[in-house]
C-alpha cells in the first residue's frame, strides 16, 4: 500500500478500436454491501451505490470513533455486521474485529511482527489488506505470516510463506494485500531473487500451487507492492498481477502464467519498482509506472506475449508512483502523489479534464474511491478531501484533518463513510 511509478509519450493505436468486451473483475464471494478487501467489492476502487457522507470531521457527522492498538496501514474488510483490520499489538502481528457500531468484538495475536530491510515513516509491518470471503477473514504480514480466521475469532491455520520460500528482500515495508479466487487465497512475492505467487486452500491453508514469476531486471526494478486483481477471461479466472516491468496474467485455479505484457522499461532503468496497482475495467488496463513519469493503456487477454499486439496507448509525464488509478465507465481518474486529478478516456488515454487538489508539501500514499459522482482523496497528513466530479471537472465539497496520517482507502459503504487514520478507525454518517 505504500510505493508506484513509470513511460513515454501518447500514442493512440488503431488497435483500439479492437478492443472486446471480454474481461470483467469477478469476485464470487463478495456481497453487495460487503468490502471485503483492499479496493472494494470488484477490487476496482469503486463503492456500491449510496448517499454518502459528504461533510466530516473530527467532530462531524462522526457516528463513532475507535482507538487502533497500534500503527497499521491496511484497508478494513467489511463483512456482513462485523470489521476487521490488521495491527501490530505489542509487538506482535494482529488482527482486531469490531461490530457496526464500532465495539470491539475480539482481538487475536500471531507471532512477532517482522522487520523489513528500511522501514518507511507511513509503513508498518500490517501494510497488507486483509480480505474476507463472508464466512473467514485472510491476512497477511510482514513477517510472511498468512492466517486464517472464523468471523467468530476462531484461528483455522497459519503458515509463515518466508520460512518456507526464503526471507522476504523488499527494500521498503512488505505491502501486497491478499486475494481470494472461488477455492484459494493468493498472495503474490515479487522481489529480487525468486519471485512467485502462490495459492493456499482457503479451508486448510495447505499449499496447492506456487508460480514462479522471474524476469530479468535492473537494481530494485524487480520490487513490487502492488496487489493481484481478479478477473474473468474467456470464463475462466486469471489473477492480473503487474511488477518486474511486465504485466501478466496467471491462471486462478493452476498458477499457470496465460500471457505477458512487456515493454514498460525499454531503457532498462534501475530502482524503477512499482507501487500503485493498475486500474482495470472494460477489458483494459491502465498501468502507472516509471516513477510518476509514465502511464499506458494495455488490452486485456490474448495468450503467450502479448506486447506488441495488446499496447493500446502510452503518455509521458503523466503518473502516480503510490495512488492506484480508478476506472469506471471509459474514464479514468489518476491522483497523482501530489495530489493533481487526471480524468483521461480509459480507451485512448487521452485527456478530459485536470483539477488540482489544495497545495501542501505532503504527498497522497492512499489510493482515491469513486462513490458515484464523489470521489474521496486521503492525504499522507490526515486530510481526507471530498469532491464532485462530472463531465467538466472536478468541484471540491469538502475537506476535514484528521489526528494521524492517512494511507488507508476511504470506506463508502451503506451511506457510511469509514475511514482509518494511522491512529483511529471513524465512521461517518448524515
Amino acid at each position: 500500500m505504500i510505493l508506484r511509478h513509470f513511460f513515454r509519450h501518447l500514442i493512440v493505436s488503431p488497435r483500439l478500436v479492437t478492443v472486446p468486451l471480454l474481461l470483467a473483475s469477478v469476485l464470487p464471494y463478495a456481497q453487495a454491501d460487503d468490502w471485503p478487501q483492499w479496493r472494494g467489492p470488484q477490487g476496482n476502487g469503486v463503492a456500491p451505490s449510496g448517499d454518502y457522507p459528504t461533510k466530516f470531521g473530527e467532530k462531524e457527522n462522526v457516528l463513532w470513533k475507535y482507538e487502533l492498538p497500534g500503527k497499521g496501514t491496511s484497508t478494513p474488510t467489511i463483512s456482513g455486521d462485523r470489521i476487521f483490520m490488521t495491527s501490530p499489538i505489542e509487538g506482535k502481528d494482529g488482527v482486531v474485529c469490531l461490530n457496526l457500531k464500532g465495539k470491539e468484538l475480539w482481538r487475536k495475536t500471531l507471532g512477532p511482527e517482522g522487520k523489513g530491510q528500511r522501514e518507511h515513516r507511513n509503513g508498518s509491518t500490517s501494510n497488507p489488506s486483509p480480505v474476507g470471503d463472508g464466512t473467514h477473514i485472510f491476512a497477511y504480514f510482514q513477517s510472511g505470516r498468512l492466517a486464517s480466521f472464523t468471523h467468530a475469532g476462531e484461528k483455522q491455520w497459519e503458515i509463515n510463506l518466508q520460512e518456507k520460500y526464503g526471507k522476504d528482500t523488499l527494500w521498503w515495508p512488505l505491502g501486497s494485500s491478499p486475494v481470494l479466487t472461488e477455492k484459494y487465497v493468493v498472495v503474490a512475492v515479487l522481489h529480487a531473487g525468486n519471485s512467485y505467487l502462490v495459492a493456499c486452500d482457503k479451508k486448510t491453508g495447505n499449499i496447492t500451487w506456487k508460480s514462479d514469476r522471474n524476469y530479468k531486471t535492473q537494481t530494485e526494478t524487480d520490487q513490487a507492492y502492488t496487489t493481484p486483481q481478479l478477473i474473468d477471461q474467456d470464463g475462466r479466472q486469471v489473477l492480473v498481477t503487474w511488477g518486474a516491468d511486465h504485466l501478466t496474467a496467471h491462471d486462478a485455479n493452476s498458477g499457470k502464467p496465460v500471457w505477458s505484457c512487456g515493454g514498460f522499461n525499454p531503457n532498462d532503468k534501475a530502482m524503477w519498482r512499482v507501487i500503485a496497482s493498475p486500474a482495470l475495467s472494460d477489458g483494459i488496463a491502465a498501468v502507472p509506472y516509471g516513477r510518476t513519469k509514465f502511464l499506458a493503456g494495455v488490452k486485456l487477454g490474448g495468450k503467450g506475449d502479448i506486447t506488441a499486439t495488446h499496447r493500446l496507448w502510452e503518455r509521458n509525464g503523466i503518473g502516480a508512483d503510490c495512488p492506484s488509478p480508478v476506472a469506471d465507465k471509459g474514464r479514468l481518474y489518476l491522483l497523482t502523489d501530489r495530489g493533481m486529478i487526471h480524468c483521461l478516456d480509459l480507451k485512448t488515454g487521452k485527456d478530459i479534464w485536470k483539477e488540482k487538489l489544495p497545495r501542501s508539501s505532503k504527498s497522497f500514499f492512499s489510493s482515491p474511491v469513486l462513490a458515484g459522482d464523489l470521489l474521496y482523496c486521503g492525504r499522507e497528513d490526515g486530510t481526507l478531501f471530498c469532491g464532485k466530479i462530472g463531465p467538466e471537472g472536478f468541484k471540491l465539497l469538502h475537506s476535514a484533518t484528521f489526528e494521524g496520517g492517512i494511507v488507508a482507502t476511504p470506506i463508502p459503504l451503506d451511506d457510511k463513510l469509514y475511514l482509518r487514520t494511522t491512529k483511529s478507525l471513524y465512521c461517518f454518517g448524515d
